[in-house]
């Protein structure tokens, strides 16, 4: 049952933060290990205050491909993504995000993760690299924001 939370200062918005979150489908595209993105459905929350979208991942390990489905609550007036699992490989999945403003360009990041797969050899295999995994995802999800973000933050006085 690995488990990971972490809490980061960003040189971002909580807003920008959230909206590269929330950019489920761009995954593929800079998360390592997920090779394929496909949004089931999107809807408004009852509430009207964000959507809840369904989402299927595919993640490539190895010898390993498995898909899983999710189902994302994104809240940007709370500033918070919530992933509850849905179907696949697991037997359990929670993950949550929350993105709290820090002055006027940056904000703090909190993410949590916990899940268990079905398979105690994909459990085994996880296990060995979890933590090492954990910080790959966080890196790129950084790497992410400054391609996103950075560039007019740079040394130019429009910042």
């Amino acid at each position: 049952m690995p488990t990971h939370a972490e809490t980061r200062i960003m040189p971002y918005t909580a807003d920008e933060m959230f909206a590269l979150i929330a950019d489920v489908a761009r995954y593929p595209e800079f998360l390592p290990w997920i090779s394929a993105a496909r949004i089931r459905s999107r809807s408004p929350l009852a509430d009207g205050e964000g959507e809840v979208m369904d989402a299927d991942l595919v993640v490539s390990f190895k010898v390993f491909r498995e898909k899983f489905g999710s189902r994302v609550t994104m809240r940007p007036g709370a500033r918070t993504i919530l992933v509850e699992y849905l179907d696949g490989p697991f037997r359990y999945l929670r993950n949550h995000w929350e993105f709290l403003p820090k002055g006027e360009t940056s904000c703090e990041v909190d993410f949590f993760v916990d899940f268990e797969f079905r398979s105690a050899i994909l459990q085994k295999v996880i296990g060995l690299v979890f933590h090492e995994a954990m910080q790959r995802v966080v890196r790129a999800f950084e790497r992410r924001a400054e391609e996103l973000y950075g560039a007019r933050r740079g040394g130019g006085a429009s910042g």
